[in-house]
C-alpha cells in the first residue's frame, strides 16, 4: 500500500517558528509530525510513502535519512508548489496500478487508526473516502454534507456561512482514477478543486478521536500541551 504525505507548504501561519523549521518537522510530545504519522502509515499496514518538498527540504531529508526504519520514504521536491492535488497528479505514474492510495496532510495530530479508513474504503469501494471531524471553526476548512450512508452530498471548501461543523479532516483514501478528475494549472487543490467534483460519489467516515490542525501558532501551542496529556491517560 502506498501513501502520500502531504508536506510542502510554507506553514505561512506558523512564523516565525516556519522561518527555521519546516511545519512537519514541529516536534510534539518529542517527536515531529513527520515521525507520527511515518510511524501511523506503519501501523495501517503502509508500505511506501511519498513526501512532497519545498520549503527547507534538507532538513526533511537529513532528519529521513537517519531514521532508519519502515516505511520506505521517497521524496519529491517541488520548486514551484503545485497544490495538493497538484502532487498527486505529477506523481500518477506512482500510483497508477494501485488498488487504491492514501492521501494525509502532514500539519494534522491525529490519534485516527487509518486501518478504519482504509476498512471503510474497501467496503464502499467508491472512488473516493474522506475523514471528517466536528471543528471549532467550520468555516477554516472544508465543510460536508453527508446522507444517512456516509455518502457526500455536499461540500464546500471555506464557506462563509457553513451548513454545519461537519469539516474534512484531511486523510484521504483514493482509487487512481480520482486523478482524472484533476485539470489546471499548478497549484490545484484537493479541497477547491477536487472534492466539490466528488460529491455525490465520494463517502466519509467520521473521526471521533482527537484531532488537531496544527496550522497556527496558537494551534501548536494547544497541540504540545494537549498530547502529552493524552498520553497520560
Amino acid at each position: 500500500m502506498k501513501a502520500f504525505l502531504l508536506a510542502a507548504g510554507l506553514g505561512t501561519r506558523l512564523r516565525p517558528i516556519t522561518d527555521t523549521v519546516p511545519k512537519c518537522m514541529l516536534v510534539i510530545d518529542d517527536r515531529p509530525l513527520l515521525d507520527v504519522w511515518l510511524d501511523a502509515f506503519v501501523q495501517a499496514g503502509v508500505d511506501e510513502v511519498l513526501v512532497n518538498l519545498h520549503h527547507l527540504p534538507d532538513v526533511v531529508r537529513d532528519h529521513l535519512a537517519a531514521r532508519g526504519r519502515p516505511p520506505m520514504v521517497r521524496t519529491a521536491f517541488e520548486p514551484e508548489l503545485l497544490g495538493s492535488a497538484g502532487t498527486l497528479l505529477a506523481n500518477r505514474r506512482w500510483v497508477e496500478n494501485e488498488e487504491f492510495f492514501l492521501a494525509c496532510y502532514a500539519d494534522n495530530l491525529t490519534d485516527f487508526d487509518l486501518r478504519a479508513l482504509i476498512e471503510a474504503h474497501r467496503e464502499r469501494g467508491a472512488i473516493a473516502t474522506l475523514t471528517a471531524f466536528h471543528s471549532e471553526s467550520p468555516s477554516a476548512g472544508g465543510v460536508l454534507e453527508l446522507d444517512d450512508s456516509g455518502r457526500v452530498i455536499g461540500f464546500t471548501e471555506k464557506p462563509a456561512d457553513p451548513v454545519s461543523d461537519l469539516t474534512n479532516a484531511g486523510m484521504y483514501a483514493f482509487r487512481p482514477s480520482v486523478i482524472d478528475e484533476i485539470h489546471g494549472q499548478p497549484p490545484v487543490d484537493i479541497g477547491y478543486h477536487l472534492l466539490p467534483k466528488l460529491v455525490g460519489r465520494a463517502f466519509a467516515v467520521p473521526v471521533e478521536c482527537y484531532f488537531r490542525d496544527v496550522g497556527t501558532v496558537d494551534a501548536y501551542r494547544r497541540a504540545r500541551k494537549e498530547r502529552p496529556a493524552r498520553a497520560l491517560r
